[in-house]
């Protein structure tokens, strides 16, 4: 049997931390995402987003995320990361000892404006100055980009400005953009496309992939991105997420399901399905809901008696 060629390596970033919770509705206490991040760390994800250094007023989960970088326990050759949204955001992370930072545009006006209340160009102006004061820090830049296979408030996204705006995004100082499917409703045929286009103007090497599973088709999404040569992909422990500014979007794809579909393809990731498993559930009882993940769903069920 010929299986389609696909990479021998993928890097996940582990998003949980933050992206995940910062659309919970419980308050979650510093503790318990230390925990987290502890128990992240102990499953071997080579990325961990820690949180994000944003107005609590905005995003008031993630008020306490400097106290929560000074109680991690760092493991070597682990990056901790965080979102900034500008030089002040930037200061702090810097203070608070983070690895590499994350900046987040979007693909769509509409949205760039209810996110982060700019212009796509506007937030590139301001992004371009993290990025400057990131380098002289020593720092290296990721890059999200929103929006990217269709957006809340306009439908549909050119491809071009899809594309455009990565560029861009590189050519600021990001290392590597996250485009993003920020309400989760890419298809495989939509992820070669978008994926065609970038290829034609950056290394896909440059470029990860974030899913959201609202429709159900993240993983499906993360094998025709596989074939197409992408080898990191963003996930969040239990499928936690959604965006407070993307209005049906469910979570993020599951840490779990991702390193599962990965290990039975023989494709090496370092990370541990239990170690997450564990860190997954760990978290469940202080949400007010159960996990989205397809694969603690699953193993629950076959455990229960019939």
């Amino acid at each position: 049997m010929i299986r389609p060629l696909l990479p021998g390596h993928v890097r996940v970033v582990e998003v949980g931390p933050r992206d995940g919770l910062q659309n919970e509705q419980a308050p979650i206490d510093m503790a318990t995402k230390v925990a987290l991040v502890d128990a992240l760390s102990d499953a071997g994800l080579p990325v961990i987003e820690v949180g994000a250094f944003v107005s609590p007023r905005w995003v008031p989960q993630m008020a306490d995320t400097g106290e929560v970088f000074a109680r991690i326990r760092r493991v070597p050759g682990v990056q901790y990361t965080a979102l900034v949204p500008n030089a002040t955001g930037l200061r702090r992370a810097i203070a608070a000892g983070v690895s590499e930072v994350a900046i987040f545009a979007a693909a769509s006006e509409s949205f760039s404006r209810q996110n982060i209340h700019q212009t796509i160009a506007e937030s590139l102006v301001t992004y371009a100055e993290v990025a400057r004061d990131a380098a002289r820090e020593g720092l290296r830049v990721r890059a999200y980009l929103s929006t990217a296979f269709g957006c809340p408030y306009e439908g549909a996204v050119p491809v071009e400005q899809v594309v455009s705006t990565a560029e861009r995004l590189r050519n600021l100082g990001a290392y590597q953009v996250a485009v993003s499917d920020t309400i989760g409703v890419a298809h495989p045929g939509q992820v070669w496309d978008v994926l065609a286009a970038i290829g034609a103007r950056l290394p896909l090497s440059d470029v990860a992939l974030h899913f959201h599973d609202t429709r159900g088709a993240a993983l499906a999404n993360v094998l025709a991105a596989l074939q197409a040569g992408i080898t990191t992909f963003d996930a969040s422990a239990g499928g936690l997420g959604g965006c407070p500014y993307a209005p049906g979007a469910a979570g993020n794809l599951a840490t779990e399901d991702l390193i599962s579909m990965l290990d039975g393809l023989g494709i090496t990731t370092g990370v541990q399905l239990d170690g997450v498993i564990t860190a997954a559930v760990s978290i469940e009882p202080f949400l007010g809901h159960g996990l989205p993940s397809r694969l603690v769903q699953a193993l629950r069920q076959r455990r229960s008696p019939e």
